[in-house]
C-alpha cells in the first residue's frame, strides 16, 4: 500500500521511465568501423595472367581431392583469395568451405601467413612479398565419406568434380576476367566427361584455358563404367554407372533422348552452346543431383533407368534430363538480372525463380511429352498429381508464392515439420501451373494461332550460338508476353505470384479442356511417387511409410485435427496391427477410426473423424475433340 503522495509520485516516475533507469547503470560501447578485406569485383582483366590449377582426384578410398594452385601476381601487398560461396543453380550460399583443409601458401618456396576474413569466412588474406611473380596455394577438399557429411561425390566406381570445391580465385575481378588452365589426374582406367575439352596423357587430362566463370560452370563426371552416346546437334549423353549393364539402352530409348534434343531446338529456335554434355550417372552410391550448366548438366538417377523403363519408379527419373536441358536457355543464357552476379561471393536475389525454375519446370514436362520420354497420359497424370499436391499447401494462405523463391536461402532444403503450412520451394511446380495457364490464355486470346512456344522463341531464342548471359527483369517478361498476346499480364502475375491464394492456379486445365477430379485409384504418376508409402495427403491429410511411420501431416486436415505429427508411428487401427491394407480398408469404410500411436516413448489413442474415403487425383476431359492442353503436348518434329 502507498503511504504518501510523494512516494506514489516517485514510484510512478520510476515505472514510467525504465529506459532512463537502465541507462544510468549501462556502459555504451562505440560502433567500430567495418573493414572489408575483399575488394569489390571490377570488370577488368586479372593482371597476373592464367592461373594453373592441378587436381589429384585419384583417391577413391579416402575420397580426398588434393589441390595445387599456382596464382600469378602482378603486384605486392595484400591479396584476398576466395572460395566460391554463392553458387549458380543452388540459388543460395552453398559453398562447402568446411571441407577445405590443410591450406598453405608459398612464394618462391617460402611460406606465407594467411588470415581468414572475419566478415567473409570464404576469404583468405595474404601479404604478397615484393618481387613475387606467383603464389602457390595447396590444400585438400575432404569430400563426404558418408551422406551425413554432405553429398557423396566419390565412390569406388565414379566421381563428380565441381570446380568451386577445388579452387580459389583472386578477389576484385569479375570471374569472367580470370583465366584458368586446369589439370586433373583420375584413377587409372577411368574416363571423364565435361563441357571442357582437353588433352589426355595417361590418367591425366590437361584442359583448355578458360575463364573462371566458365570453368565453374563446367563440372566433371568420371567413372570406371562409361559410355558416350551422340544425340545430334553437338549434344552427347555421357553415361556412367555402378555396373556396366546399366549402360545398355535399347534403340528406341536412345531415340527418345535424341528427339528431346530435336524438340528443344524446334521450341527455342536456337542452341546456345557450341556443344552440350549431359553428365548422367546411374547410381545409388554417389549422391543425388540435378544441376544445370550452360553447356552441360549434372544428373543422377537410380539404377534401372534403362533396365526398368516400363516400371513405375523409373518414370519419375525421366523428367530430369528435359528439365536440366531446358536450363541451357532458361536460367543460364537468359537469367534474372539480380540473380546474375559478377563473382561467386556477391549475394544472389532469387525473386524471379518462378521464371527461371518455374518455366523450366513447365517446359521440362512439355518436352518430356513431345519427345516420348513421357507418354501424353503420363504427363497428364503428372499434372494432376502436381496440382493436387499444391492444393494441400495451406501455407499459401499466409505466404505468397513469390516469397518461396527465397526458400533456398531461408531453409537450405532442411527438413520441415509442417511443410504444408511453412511452404517450400513452390516456385517450381506452382510456377509450372502459372505458365500452364499463361499458355492457355495466349491460345484463347489468339484463337489458337499462338502459345507459350512463341514466347519461348522470342525470349530465349535470340542470339543463336551465344553462350554468354542476357539478363532480364519482370517488366521484360511482361513486355514479351504482350507482344505475343495483349492481356493484363501485370495483374495476372500480381494475383498468382505476389498475393496469397486459396488454391493453385488451374486455368490451364479449365481452358485446356480438362478438370481435376478424385477417385479411389492412383494414376500412374501418383502410384510411382507413392512408392512403398501410402499417400493420402489429398484426403485425410497424411503420408505414412510402410512401417507405419508418419512422414507428413497436412496442416488443418483431419489427421492434423486428430493430433498426428510427423515422426509418430501408427501401431494399430481399429484394433488391428498397422499395415497399408488395414489403413486403406479403414479409409474405404468412410467412418471415424481409432488409432494407437507411438510418439517418442509414449503411446496414445486417437480418433480420426474422416469419411472421405481413399482420394487420388486425375485429370478428366471436359469437352470433345482436341483442347489447347492436348495441342501443347503435341510433338513439333
Amino acid at each position: 500500500m502507498i503511504r504518501s503522495l510523494a512516494a506514489a509520485l516517485l514510484l510512478s516516475t520510476a515505472i514510467a521511465s525504465p529506459l532512463f533507469a537502465q541507462n544510468a547503470v549501462r556502459s555504451k560501447p562505440a560502433a567500430l568501423p567495418v573493414n572489408y578485406a575483399s575488394p569489390a569485383p571490377r570488370d577488368v582483366p586479372y593482371p597476373g595472367g592464367a592461373i594453373r590449377l592441378e587436381v589429384d582426384a585419384s583417391d577413391t578410398v579416402q575420397r580426398i581431392f588434393r589441390v595445387k594452385e599456382t596464382i600469378p601476381v602482378a603486384a605486392s601487398g595484400p591479396m584476398t583469395l576466395l572460395m566460391p560461396q554463392w553458387l549458380p543453380g543452388n540459388h543460395a550460399p552453398r559453398g562447402q568451405i568446411e571441407k577445405l583443409s590443410g591450406l598453405t601458401f608459398t612464394a618462391d618456396g617460402k611460406p606465407l601467413a594467411w588470415k581468414r576474413d572475419p566478415l567473409n569466412v570464404y576469404g583468405f588474406v595474404i601479404d604478397v612479398p615484393q618481387g613475387t611473380k606467383q603464389v602457390v596455394a595447396e590444400f585438400q577438399f575432404l569430400s563426404a565419406t558418408q551422406s551425413n557429411q554432405g553429398r557423396v561425390v566419390v565412390t569406388p566406381k565414379m566421381l563428380n568434380i565441381q570446380w568451386e570445391s577445388v579452387s580459389l580465385y583472386p578477389a576484385g575481378y569479375f570471374t569472367r576476367q580470370i583465366p584458368v588452365q586446369a589439370t586433373v589426374t583420375y584413377p587409372d582406367g577411368w574416363q571423364a566427361a565435361t563441357a571442357l575439352r582437353g588433352k589426355k596423357s595417361g590418367s591425366t587430362v590437361a584442359y583448355e584455358t578458360i575463364d573462371y566463370e566458365a570453368l565453374q560452370d563446367s563440372p566433371i563426371f568420371a567413372g570406371r563404367y562409361f559410355k558416350p552416346v551422340d544425340l545430334g546437334h553437338n549434344v552427347t549423353l555421357n553415361m556412367i554407372a555402378d555396373d556396366a549393364d546399366e549402360l545398355e539402352a535399347k534403340p528406341d530409348q536412345i531415340a527418345k533422348h535424341k528427339k528431346l534434343v530435336d524438340e528443344a531446338g524446334a521450341l527455342f529456335g536456337a542452341y546456345h552452346f557450341n556443344h552440350y554434355d549431359f553428365l548422367f550417372a546411374i547410381t545409388d552410391e554417389m549422391g543425388g543431383i540435378g544441376l544445370e550448366h550452360h553447356r552441360s548438366s549434372e544428373n543422377q538417377v537410380e539404377p534401372g533407368y534403362f533396365k526398368k523403363w516400363s516400371e513405375g519408379e523409373a518414370l519419375l527419373d525421366r523428367n530430369l534430363l528435359p528439365h536440366e536441358f531446358t536450363h541451357s536457355w532458361d536460367g543460364k543464357f537468359r537469367r534474372p538480372d539480380q540473380l546474375w552476379t559478377p563473382d561467386f561471393n556477391v549475394p544472389m536475389q532469387d525473386n524471379l525463380l518462378w521464371v527461371y525454375e518455374g518455366q523450366t519446370q513447365f517446359w521440362g514436362y512439355v518436352l518430356g511429352a513431345r519427345s516420348g520420354l513421357f507418354t501424353k497420359q503420363e504427363t497428364l497424370d503428372a499434372y494432376a498429381h502436381i496440382a493436387a499436391k499444391l492444393d494441400t499447401t495451406r501455407g499459401r494462405e499466409w505466404r505468397p508464392m513469390e516469397d518461396t523463391t527465397h526458400d533456398p536461402i531461408i531453409s537450405a532444403r532442411r527438413p520441415k515439420g509442417w511443410s504444408s503450412w511453412q511452404r517450400s520451394e513452390d516456385y517450381y511446380n506452382e510456377g509450372l501451373m502459372i505458365w500452364l495457364e499463361a499458355d492457355a490464355i495466349i491460345r484463347q486470346q489468339t484463337k489458337g494461332a499462338k502459345g507459350l512456344d512463341d514466347f519461348a522463341k522470342a525470349f530465349f531464342g535470340i542470339n543463336p550460338g551465344d553462350w554468354g548471359q542476357v539478363v532480364y527483369n519482370r517488366g521484360e517478361v511482361i513486355k514479351t508476353l504482350n507482344a505475343i498476346a495483349p492481356y493484363d499480364w501485370t495483374g495476372f502475375f500480381d494475383k498468382y505470384v505476389d498475393s496469397t491464394t486459396r488454391e493453385t492456379p488451374k486455368g490451364g486445365f479449365a481452358l485446356g479442356g480438362y478438370k481435376l477430379v478424385y477417385g479411389d485409384t492412383p494414376n500412374a504418376f501418383t502410384k510411382a511417387a507413392e512408392g512403398k508409402n501410402l499417400d493420402q495427403s489429398f484426403g485425410i491429410g497424411l503420408i505414412v511409410k510402410g512401417d507405419g511411420e508418419v512422414s507428413n501431416v497436412v496442416w488443418d486436415s483431419a489427421a492434423f485435427k486428430a493430433g498426428l505429427v510427423t515422426g509418430a508411428k501408427i501401431v494399430a487401427i481399429n484394433g488391428d496391427e498397422y499395415s497399408a491394407d488395414v489403413f486403406k480398408a479403414a479409409l474405404k469404410a468412410a467412418k471415424p477410426m481409432q488409432m494407437i500411436v507411438k510418439q517418442d516413448k509414449y503411446y496414445r489413442t486417437l480418433t480420426l473423424a474422416y469419411s472421405g474415403g481413399l482420394r487420388y487425383p486425375r485429370l478428366e476431359k471436359t469437352g470433345e475433340g482436341e483442347g489447347s492442353l492436348d495441342r501443347l503436348l503435341r510433338p513439333k518434329t
